[in-house]
């Protein structure tokens, strides 16, 4: 076989995987994990989001996090675990070939802080990020998400009053399609 030959058996491969590869991902409720930093406070959270509807374009996202605000206790720094509830709503786009998306999120938070450093009992506020979703298999996905969170939260029973869960927001994570 020549090197002509040899290029165009090759590229019929090449497109006959990329038409195999570009088969349209279910649109399906999806369940997901992330590590995420609030802030300057590391944690990790399960979310769900709905099929996306409109034209498969919009999804609500429902999430619960774990997180973890690092301060001096009197002996030693230390975590100190509090929780967040997140409902929002999405819109993505697709970039390449159903596989990899674009997408932007907003919602409203509510913050259930930890009575060791906190005397409220809840704290809402607002986020709003954009995202990177990443799917080598139909029912599975990885995504990089960067944002912002406000919402007012200060640790009042702390000695320096420190704010949390407010600035930027990054997570990672990985989704699977049920």
């Amino acid at each position: 076989m020549n090197n002509i030959t040899k290029a165009l058996v090759l590229s019929f491969f090449i497109m006959i995987s990329i038409q195999l590869s570009a088969q349209k991902s279910p649109n399906k409720l999806e369940v997901g994990f992330n590590l995420s930093q609030y802030q300057n406070d590391f944690g990790f959270g399960l979310h769900v989001i709905s099929p996306y509807f409109i034209k498969e374009k919009v999804a609500i996202k429902a999430g619960v996090n774990l997180q973890h605000l690092e301060n001096f206790n009197g002996t030693e720094t230390t975590w100190t675990s509090y929780q967040n509830i997140q409902l929002g709503i999405r819109s993505r786009s697709v970039i390449i070939s159903e596989r990899v998306f674009i997408y932007g999120e907003a919602g409203v938070v509510t913050i259930l802080p930890n009575n060791e450093f906190s005397s409220e009992s809840s704290v809402v506020g607002g986020y709003g990020l954009f995202g990177f979703e990443f799917r080598p298999a139909p029912r599975f996905s990885y995504f990089v998400e960067m944002g912002a969170i406000g919402s007012g939260s200060t640790a009042d029973k702390l000695e320096a009053k420190p704010i949390y869960s407010n600035g930027l927001v990054t997570n990672v994570g990985f989704r699977i399609g049920l």
